[in-house]
């Protein structure tokens, strides 16, 4: 590859919204979107068998796209295997992806925070450590979700979602207290801003909704800046974008949407 790419990992299609962030800040660096949609959804897994799975699956990817950087904005992967493949593939910058408790908490007026997440993220003690070093003054929830990835998934694809079924995964976000409201929810999955419409609509109450999207892109954007620039001009046929599912089997949604978002899809 004359360009070496920024390669984006997540279980599905949530990395797509940090992919929209990154080629606004570098649009001239070159894209390589893995999902690992063979093990989704990955809060279904046994920590020590995803972890192991990741680290593995990483050994291919690495050898195959020689990427400069590698980006993790799925929550689940980074919170439980960045420490991992830090250590197994020291050559390569890594980038996780973290609930944005700490400026949940700068922003917060009532001081009632809700972090939505999967329930691996939800119950892993990083999370609990975040809120320990950055939130102490505020009280803050921790929601599980079992089926919002899921329904962003089918959201994506097919264009319309079951609203109950995002009001019912959303409605212990809502916290009222001494007087005062949950004012910040903080999206700790990046398939979660893609139904961040419908969560408003089904909302009881306005609130801030958290997406850290932005800040993943600034953050790699300030680590390749270290690392040189991007060729400048027009990218040749054989730098485009590509999307790699894991599973091989991306059906007419899927690729519909791949393109949509100017990927080209190729093989595992």
């Amino acid at each position: 590859m004359a360009e070496r790419p920024v390669l984006m990992f997540d279980s599905g299609i949530g990395g797509l919204t940090v992919l929209r962030e990154a080629r606004v800040l570098m649009p001239d660096r070159r894209f390589v979107y893995v999902a690992d949609d063979a093990a989704f959804p990955y809060g279904d897994w046994e920590e020590e068998a995803l972890d192991r799975r990741i680290v593995d699956l990483f050994g291919t990817l690495l050898d195959r796209y020689r990427p400069e950087i590698a980006v993790i904005p799925c929550n689940t992967a980074s919170t439980l295997s960045l420490a991992s493949l830090r250590a197994a593939y020291p050559g390569t910058p890594f980038v996780g992806t973290v609930p944005a408790i700490k400026p949940a908490a700068e922003r917060t007026r009532s001081g009632l925070v809700s972090v939505l997440a999967t329930p691996g993220t939800v119950k892993r003690q990083y999370t609990r450590d975040l809120i320990a070093q950055w939130a102490q003054k505020c009280h803050v929830r921790l929601v599980g979700s079992t089926k919002l990835a899921r329904l962003a998934e089918i959201y994506m694809r097919d264009g319309f979602v079951d609203e109950e079924e995002v009001s019912a995964e959303i409605a212990p976000c809502f916290v009222e207290r001494d007087g005062k409201r949950t004012d910040i929810v903080v999206l700790a999955c990046t398939h979660y801003p893609f139904l961040v419409n419908r969560m408003r609509k089904m909302a009881p109450w306005p609130v801030d909704w958290l997406d850290p999207a932005e800040a993943i892109a600034r953050r790699t954007l300030s680590l390749l800046d270290g690392r040189g620039e991007a060729p400048a001009g027009d990218r040749a046929a054989d730098l485009r974008d590509i999307a790699v599912f894991t599973s091989g089997k991306a059906d007419f949604a899927i690729r519909r949407l791949i393109q949509g978002f100017g990927l080209s899809l190729t093989q595992p």
